[in-house]
């Protein structure tokens, strides 16, 4: 590590410590040229997977971008920043854990719908319609009809929690 104040690259670690809630190692430095004293930060570097868009051309993944377009479809939508951010963390996690360099942007459209299912059914839907880029009533029909219907297996399905922390509306065993 090379001193910020005169530029010797030999410095000494005098102290170390967990920060940003445990995501983070604060240390504090001593130049061993200048004495001087300054603190660095040390971070685990997530790469995450570039995204193959469907013309075949690559960028890299824009978590920003992607949360905009969930915010977008909660716009007036009884669901808190929390549980968005919540979501957005879920789906960085699991493009992290794919193990790929490149994921198609498909999948993450795929993952974005899957958790606005659990967040709202009318973020959901409004999300699907662009997603999908429905061409007409027909279309949007047959994608409630699938809600409906994935509802009637699973009662529970959609439903906001009545408790923080207690699930998806589902009884705890």
């Amino acid at each position: 590590m090379h001193c910020p104040f005169c530029g010797h690259d030999e410095t000494k670690v005098t102290d170390s410590r967990l920060a940003g809630e445990g995501r983070q190692i604060r240390r504090r430095r001593e130049c061993l040229a200048c004495g001087e004293r300054f603190t660095t930060f040390e971070s685990a570097e997530l790469v995450m997977p570039q995204v193959v868009k469907g013309d075949q051309t690559r960028e890299p993944f824009d978590m920003p971008k992607m949360r905009a377009g969930m915010i977008k479809s909660l716009e007036k939508r009884p669901v808190g920043l929390e549980a968005l951010e919540a979501s957005v963390e879920r789906i960085c996690h699991r493009l992290r854990n794919f193990g790929e360099r490149e994921v198609d942007s498909r999948i993450i459209g795929e993952l974005v719908m899957e958790e606005l299912r659990q967040l709202d059914e009318v973020a959901y839907v409004r999300f699907a319609s662009v997603y999908h880029r429905f061409q007409d009533v027909d279309e949007f029909r047959e994608q409630l009809e699938q809600l409906d219907s994935s509802r009637r297996r699973d009662p529970a399905a959609g439903q906001l929690p009545l408790l923080p922390g207690s699930g998806q509306g589902k009884a705890r065993k």
